[in-house]
Parts: C-alpha cells; sequence; structure tokens
C-alpha cells in the first residue's frame, strides 16, 4: 500500500504544471502524455489542410513549425529521445539529407570505437523503448477488455499492471527517477469525440449498445443533452468528455458517469441516499458484469434463479424502485426489450405464468425508459426502428416509412406528442404547411397525438381574424389537430416561472436602451444591472407588469452567460411590457413574455415529446435546452428540418402585407399567393402537398425549390381524378364541315377517364359542323387524315374557302398525325374564361441587400375567352379537370349564365411547355 501511495505521488508531480507567471519565475517541465497528445492532434490537423481541394500553404506551414516545436521540447524533456521512441533530429531539407549521407558514406558511417558504442547505445534505447510501447499497448489491452466486456465494462476500473507501468517510466526516462512519465489510463486518451457526444457501432447486437446509458439518461431527464453518434469502426462504445478530457469507455461507465452527474434523479438510480443501498445496486452491477462471459442460456436460468426469491416480495431487484441494479441485469439477459428478444427468452425460461423473472422482464420491457432507449440504439444509422410488443390494438402495425422522411428520434407508438405553434399575427405560407405537415405525420404514424398551440404573446400584432384563417386553412390541407391550445392560457404559470428565476438569482430586470443593449451583447459586456438583488429585480419586475409608465423601459433577461459564443445564451429577454389589449385575455395582463421562454415551458407542461424545429432556431435550441434545465422541467427532444424556399416568391408577411396593401393581388387568397389559401385556389391536392413535403422530409439541408417540382407531383394525383373535356377559343378558332354527316345532331358515348372507365362516361355532341383550334389547322392540306379526338378519323377534302372533309369510320387513328381537340359548333355550348398565373417577383432569388420592391414582376396575370362543352355546366367549385390538350383547370366559379360565365383557373403541371401546340399568353408555370 506504502508503495502504490508512493507511486501516486509521483504520477502527482510528474503531470502538474506551473501555475507560476512567466515573468522571469521557472516553469516546471511540461507532461510528457499532454505534449504526446499534442504531437498527434498536429500531425491530424495537417493531414486535413493537405486534403483539402486546395490546400493552404501558408497554414501547413504555420502548422508544421509547431509540430517541429513540439517535437523539439518533447525530446528536451525526455533525454533526447523523440516522441517516436528514436533519438530526435532537427528536420533538414532533402538536400542536407543527401550530404549528410554522403558524409557518412565516405567516413565509414561513423564507425571506430567511439561510433560502435554510440550505435549500441542508440540499439539499447531503442530496444527498451520498443519493450515499453510493447508494455503500454499491452495494458491499454487490458483496460479496455475490462471497459467493454459484453459491452459494458468500467472503464475507471481498469488498472494497468505494475510491472508495465514501472516499465514504461523507466524507458521513457532513461532510468532516471525524478522525471517519470506515465502513459495517461485508456479512458484519458485522445478522442475524436465531441463533449457530450455518445458513440457506438450500428451493426453489433442491441445488447453491446449502450442500453443501460441510454435508460439511465432518460431516466434522469438528461438524455436531450446527449448527441448520438454512429461510428462502424468502434468495437464499443464511448462518451466524450468535456474540456478535453478524452472518453469514457464501456455501458456501465458510462451509466454511471450520467447517473452521478444528473443529481438528486441520478442518486436514486444508484441506490438512493443511504450508503447499504448503493453498495447493494453496486454489486449487482458487478453480478452482471460477471455474468457477460457466459452464453445467453447461461446467464437468464442464473438471473432467474438469483432473483425469483427476491421478486415474490418486491417488483424490483431493489424493492419497489426501477434502478441501475435492474438495467443492468435486464442487460445481461439480452436487454430483450423487443418482440423477437423476448420470444426467445420466453423459449429458455420455464413455461407457465408463475415465473417471476419472466414478468420482471415483462415489466422492464414495457417501461418507457427502456422502450426508448431501445429505440434511440436501433435508430442510431437512421435506417431502422424497433417493434414492440402492442398495449393496444389500434398500436398493432405502424405504417411504413413515407418516402423522404426519416424515423423520429426516440419514437415510440403511443407515446409522441407533437405541436405546432403558429402566431396569430398572419395567414399560413406553403412553408408553415411543410412544418404542420411534418407535425401531423409524425404524430398519426406513431398513434400519438398533435396539438396545435397558437403563441399569442405579442398582442401588438395579433388579431382573432389571423386565429380563424389558421383553422380553416389546417382543414384545407387535411390537418385535425387533436387539441387546440392557447399559450395565454398559461400566462400566469409562465409568470410565476419567472419569479421562481427571480428568486434564485437566474434572472435581472434591465432598463438598458435597445440599440445599447444589442452593442453590449455583440462586445459581449455585462449589463450593469446583471448583479442586481433578487429583492430589487422583484420590484422592478412588478412595476413592468403595473403598466406603469416608470415600468416601461424596465424587461426581464435571463442570467446565461455574457461570454457564450452562442448569441442567444448572452442573456436573452424574456419579458416586456406591453399595454395593447389581447386579443383573447383583454387587459389582464400588462407585460407578456416572449416566445423563449414561452415555448420550452408550454411544451413541457403539455407533454410534447418531440419539437420539431426550423433549422433558423439552431442556435436558440440551447437556450431551449437551458431554460428547461434551469427550471427543472420535464425535457422535451428536438428535431430539426430545413424551412421550405421556393424560387422567384416571398414569404415575409410584411412583404405579403405589401403586395395585398398595394393592390397588386386580390387577397390573401390570391392564386398568385404562396399562402396555403392562395395554392389551394390554384389547384393543389392535398394527397399531393402532404407527399411533395414529406418528400423533403426532415432534411437539415436549405434549397431553394423550384415550383415546376411542386406541380409536377401536384400533376401525378390530378390525373388520376381530373375529368375530360373540350374548349375551344372563342376568336382563334376554323369552322370544319363534315360533309357526310347529318344535319341533325347527334350524342356518342365516352369516358371521362379513358384511364379508368371507373369514373363514369359522358355524352359528347356530334355534328355536321364542328370548330376547330386555328392553330392546329395551319398547313392542312387536302387528302390529309385528321384525328377528332374521342370521334374518329376525317379527311380533308378541302381547304380553299372553307374547311371541309368526310368522316371515315373505319380510319386508321395510329396513322393520322393530328389529333384534335374540336367541339361541335350548337347553342349549348357555353361561355368559359381561362385565367393564367405567373410568378409576383422577377428575380430567382432575392439576395439580402435587394429591395424586393424593385422585383416585381409587371405581367401576372391573363385570360382567355374560350367556347366550352355543354357538360361543363355541371360543374362544381373546387373541381378540378382537363380540358383537352390545354391542361389542368380548377373552378373558381361555377357557370351561372351568359353575363356569369364559368372561371377556371390553370394549373401547373411542372412542364417547361405546354402540354400541346396551345401555348397561353403566359410563361408555363
Amino acid at each position: 500500500a506504502l508503495k502504490t501511495r508512493i507511486e501516486r505521488r509521483k504520477r502527482s508531480s510528474v503531470n502538474t504544471t506551473s501555475t507560476m507567471s512567466s515573468e522571469g519565475a521557472a516553469v516546471a517541465a511540461p507532461s510528457l502524455p499532454a505534449l504526446k497528445t499534442r504531437i498527434e492532434n498536429l500531425a491530424e490537423s495537417i493531414k486535413s489542410l493537405k486534403s483539402s481541394a486546395e490546400p493552404d500553404k501558408d497554414a501547413i506551414a504555420a502548422a508544421v513549425n509547431e509540430l517541429v516545436d513540439a517535437k523539439r521540447t518533447y525530446a528536451a524533456n525526455n533525454n533526447g529521445i523523440g516522441v517516436d521512441g528514436k533519438p530526435f533530429e532537427e528536420p533538414m531539407s532533402k538536400s542536407e539529407k543527401k550530404k549528410k549521407a554522403k558524409s557518412e558514406k565516405v567516413t565509414g558511417g561513423g564507425g571506430g570505437k567511439d561510433g560502435g558504442a554510440g550505435a549500441n547505445q542508440e540499439s539499447e534505447a531503442n530496444a527498451a523503448k520498443k519493450a515499453a510501447k510493447k508494455a503500454e499497448a499491452k495494458a491499454k489491452k487490458a483496460a479496455m477488455k475490462v471497459a467493454s466486456a459484453g459491452g459494458r465494462g468500467d472503464a475507471a476500473s481498469a488498472k494497468q499492471p505494475a510491472a508495465a507501468t514501472s516499465s514504461v517510466a523507466a524507458t521513457a526516462t532513461g532510468g532516471n527517477k525524478a522525471s517519470v512519465a506515465v502513459p495517461p489510463p485508456a479512458m484519458q486518451t485522445k478522442s475524436k469525440l465531441q463533449p457530450n457526444q455518445i458513440s457506438f457501432n450500428p451493426n453489433v447486437p442491441l445488447a453491446d449498445r449502450p442500453v443501460v446509458a441510454l435508460s439511465i439518461g432518460i431516466l434522469t431527464n438528461t438524455i436531450v443533452d446527449y448527441e448520438l453518434v454512429s461510428d462502424h469502426t468502434r468495437s464499443g462504445c464511448a462518451l466524450g468528455l468535456p474540456a478535453s478530457r478524452g472518453e469514457i469507455q464501456g455501458d456501465l461507465a458510462i451509466a454511471r458517469y450520467l447517473a452521478k452527474k444528473a443529481g438528486e434523479c441520478g442518486a436514486s438510480c444508484l441506490g438512493g441516499s443511504t450508503d447499504e443501498d448503493v453498495a447493494m445496486v453496486d454489486q449487482w452491477v458487478d453480478y452482471a458484469l460477471s455474468l457477460s462471459k457466459f452464453g445467453l442460456a447461461r446467464r437468464v436460468l442464473a438471473v432467474q434463479r438469483t432473483l425469483d426469491p427476491l421478486l415474490l416480495s418486491g417488483t424490483y431487484a431493489m424493492g419497489h424502485s426501477l434502478t441501475l441494479a435492474d438495467i443492468a441485469l435486464f442487460a445481461a439477459v439480452g436487454f430483450p426489450s423487443r418482440d423477437e428478444d423476448k420470444a426467445e427468452i420466453r423459449g429458455i425460461l420455464p413455461s407457465g405464468s408463475g415465473c417471476p423473472t419472466m414478468r420482471w422482464i415483462d415489466t422492464i420491457a414495457s417501461h418507457p425508459a427502456i422502450r426508448e432507449a431501445t429505440q434511440l440504439a436501433v435508430g442510431i444509422a437512421k435506417n431502422d426502428e424497433a417493434k414492440f410488443e402492442v398495449e393496444h390494438p389500434q398500436f398493432a402495425e405502424m405504417e411504413p416509412l413515407m418516402t423522404g422522411m426519416s424515423y423520429l428520434e426516440g419514437g415510440i407508438p403511443g407515446k409522441v406528442v407533437t405541436r405546432f405553434p403558429p402566431e396569430p399575427s398572419g395567414y399560413l405560407h406553403v412553408g408553415h404547411a411543410k412544418a404542420v405537415l411534418l407535425n401531423n405525420y409524425y404524430a398519426r404514424r406513431y398513434f400519438g397525438r398533435l396539438i396545435v398551440r397558437f403563441d399569442d404573446t405579442n398582442p401588438s400584432k395579433e388579431k382573432d381574424e389571423y386565429q380563424q384563417s389558421i383553422i380553416e386553412d389546417l382543414a384545407k390541407i387535411g390537418v385535425r389537430p387533436d387539441v387546440v391550445t392557447f399559450t395565454s392560457d398559461y400566462f400566469e404559470t409562465i409568470k410565476q416561472y419567472a419569479l421562481w428565476m427571480i428568486h434564485n438569482s437566474l434572472a435581472y430586470m434591465d432598463d438598458t436602451p435597445q440599440e445599447q443593449m444589442q452593442k453590449e451583447r455583440m462586445e459581449r459586456q455585462n449589463s450593469k444591472h446583471r448583479d442586481q438583488s433578487p429583492t430589487e429585480a422583484l420590484e422592478k419586475f412588478n412595476l413592468m407588469c403595473s403598466g406603469k409608465e416608470e415600468g416601461k423601459p424596465w424587461c426581464l433577461r435571463a442570467k446565461i452567460n455574457m461570454s457564450a459564443d452562442n448569441g442567444t445564451m448572452r442573456d436573452p429577454v424574456l419579458y416586456r411590457q406591453n399595454l395593447t389589449p389581447h386579443h383573447r385575455s383583454g387587459t389582464a395582463y400588462k407585460a407578456y413574455p416572449t416566445y423563449d421562454l414561452a415555448c420550452p415551458i408550454v411544451d413541457a407542461i403539455e407533454g410534447v415529446s418531440h419539437a420539431l424545429r426550423t433549422t433558423e432556431y439552431d442556435d436558440r435550441n440551447e437556450q431551449y435546452q437551458w431554460i428547461q434545465r434551469a427550471l427543472k422541467l420535464r425535457r422535451v427532444r428536438i428535431q430539426t428540418f430545413a424551412r421550405m424556399n421556393f424560387m422567384y416568391t416571398v414569404m415575409s408577411k410584411r412583404k405579403l402585407t405589401w403586395f395585398v396593401e398595394t393592390g397588386r393581388v386580390t387577397g390573401w387568397d390570391d392564386p398568385r399567393f404562396p399562402t396555403v389559401r392562395g395554392v389551394s385556389r390554384r389547384g393543389i391536392d392535398v394527397d399531393a402537398l402532404k407527399r411533395f413535403m414529406c418528400s423533403q422530409g426532415a432534411s437539415r439541408r436549405i434549397v431553394n425549390m423550384e415550383w415546376s417540382k411542386f406541380w409536377a407531383e401536384n400533376k401525378k394525383e390530378i390525373d388520376k381524378r381530373a375529368k375530360r373535356f373540350m374548349a375551344i377559343d372563342k376568336e382563334e378558332h376554323v369552322p370544319l364541315t363534315i360533309t357526310n354527316a347529318t344535319e341533325e345532331i347527334e350524342f356518342l358515348s365516352t369516358d371521362y377517364l379513358p384511364k379508368d372507365p371507373s369514373h363514369g362516361k359522358r355524352l359528347v355532341r356530334i355534328g355536321k359542323r364542328v370548330l376547330l383550334e386555328a392553330v392546329d389547322t395551319e398547313g392542312m392540306e387536302v387528302g390529309e387524315n385528321i384525328v377528332l379526338t374521342r370521334w374518329g378519323v376525317v379527311q380533308i377534302t378541302k381547304v380553299e374557302g372553307g374547311l371541309e372533309g368526310t368522316f371515315t369510320p373505319d380510319g386508321d387513328v395510329k396513322a393520322a398525325k393530328r389529333k384534335l381537340s374540336w367541339l361541335a359548333d350548337v347553342p349549348e355550348n357555353i361561355p368559359v374564361i381561362l385565367s393564367e398565373f405567373d410568378n409576383l417577383i422577377s428575380k430567382e432569388k432575392l439576395e439580402e441587400d435587394d429591395k424586393f420592391e424593385d422585383f416585381i414582376n409587371p405581367d401576372t396575370q391573363a385570360e382567355t375567352e374560350v367556347i366550352g362543352d355543354p357538360g361543363l355546366k355541371t360543374l362544381k367549385e373546387q373541381d378540378i379537370i382537363q380540358l383537352e390538350r390545354r391542361g389542368f383547370y380548377r373552378v373558381d366559379r361555377p357557370y351561372v349564365n351568359e353575363s356569369k360565365p364559368l372561371m377556371l383557373f390553370m394549373i401547373p403541371d411542372g412542364k417547361k411547355k405546354a402540354m400541346s401546340g396551345l401555348d397561353g399568353k403566359l410563361a408555363h408555370r
């Protein structure tokens, strides 16, 4: 024991650097392990710089110089031996190396008595160094073996053999005991992991992933603080430590670390407050670890024999509380949380319902934390998800994941709650549509709940009109929330949390002018009020909430970190005075919380499991998590996705309002607008909208989408049900006389959808005189066969002086080059107005410095009058049809009479050119 204490003191003295001032004071020798790590990091940096697409020569040269200096310092403190175990030599250029080799050749390589002695000394030093390296590798291997035994060892308990340690120390110093350098233990070696990253291999069995650690993280409400990283090269699992302190390896080691770091909540997982209970949990964990060397059947039976007597009077290993002991034992029997794993365990344990251990396994497997840990472990590669034994019939089977979507991280059927929090200050646009459709998709797929919560925290911008429009627009796109709530319902609760922050010195009141506050935040300078007492802060908070003029300059700010690199963490504003009457609560409140404070509080209260946020909130996610952590709230998992941007389009509420107020559009439902109302009026299909938005999925990559892709997806859907009709230009048409037709009007029956007869049939009038599009008759010749779509072949017999032809009942439809739309010239035909639209903005993508008013498209709407098939009279508003060879259209106004004709809005089909030669008056988009 005395020898061990002496060795520990030697290690401590070697690895401690001087903290004295550098002004003339002696500085202790630097730590050799630290220097070695620095050298390795520099070497990696140089490799990275050299492998980049455009290597920065200056940066490479600077890094090389720094590397040489570090190697020189290492050798100077290691008796001239470099980091590679060889005597250190100053780097030489190619010419210098050639000159030295030539000199050694002339002198015989430094032969003679002195040269031989030097060579022998160098050989001995190299041999000793190799032996030291071998011993060090052996020690690390032993530590790793314990750490990753069965995927869950405790790296902290892995000790280096004393002989190996002394051998390494002696070799590194040439036998000089005064400057012994001990290699760092395995858990403190260089790590590629960032702090709070948990890394493991997605290809190993579930039981060899950090399922125990993940379970503890979920039980302690801290799992969202850790990032899960997939690493196909890693054999075990590891957690990156803060401050570049390396990593912890092994599932149980990570689990203990997470529990200890979680405070009181973690202490209960480790056994509670008594030393006896903690020791009992440790004993169970050690027992679970000792079973790792056996096969599954032997492990299961061993646990059964041990647990069965205890479970007769308790639910868990430690009585009636779930602890690390149960989770470690559950992992020892293969972590059978999934259906297929439990089936294997049932095949090993005694049959029947009287087995306490099987009951214990079922209880653990159905625990929400265990299921979430399983889902996180299985879904690490984003390409798989766990399937569990169903608790309710409606959770029997989830639908296959829609193309483009990713699995919801930690999503458990029946436990997922998502929310869509619109501000009632404007109309929804297609960007909002993506957000709500993704939230709705996940809620439905996982048999969960969707909350639509109006974020009504700013009465200056909000109106009941907007609130009602949002509810209506959600219905237009097929979204039916399970519940509609309002942040204003929680104003009093949020206020109490704000007061709690003040009492606990987590927030302060500030009257710094806005511009100066922004300047101080940019310069990372503390506010003059940051250190005010809770009593003073409370007084100013009440003054602000009173509505008095003296309270107007004051706001509540979170006391986080003014020196943070993340600007949102530099004491954000949480509460402000606003005397505008609220559209729901009236004048009951004179100050309101900001979204940054209200959102994390209400998300936690309402049971939200997953907060889907766009990437523009990435910086604010840290702030969101800080507030939930500071207020000791239930933690919510954040999943991010890219916002939806479109070319030639503005989505800003301010800019869209400008179009409305200046009369450039007819309103918020103008078909040229990117609002939900606008695209609905243009003719978007709900299923197509859902599929398109989900095809973009939860990707974080921000792109400017082309509208053509949006409309091409829409065309796939409407083409399945759009009934076919015909119409001819009112002005630009040519009559054709069919000489062998009768004077009387006859009818023929044709399918509404030739590809799908199930949609029914319609009657088409035929007669002696028909109307053709003028553009279709250009270049016609006598003797030419043409096809009148849905009727048959007509042979042209006269061109000059009026077009004439004869109907050929048995004509070859395929041989004819022209297939034309037409109408019988009858009194029942109706007038129709076709409307086309173009982009409001003429520039593909507006830059930040652009004034959007300078890029307004002056020509965005055109109308064409046509003669329509009499069958068009039956159409209702919102019906979608196809005018053959013209395109798809939505009925904006049904036919009333000659003075109120049928109004059809053209629906783009995603093609750059029209379906035929019948080009419209505007670009085909």
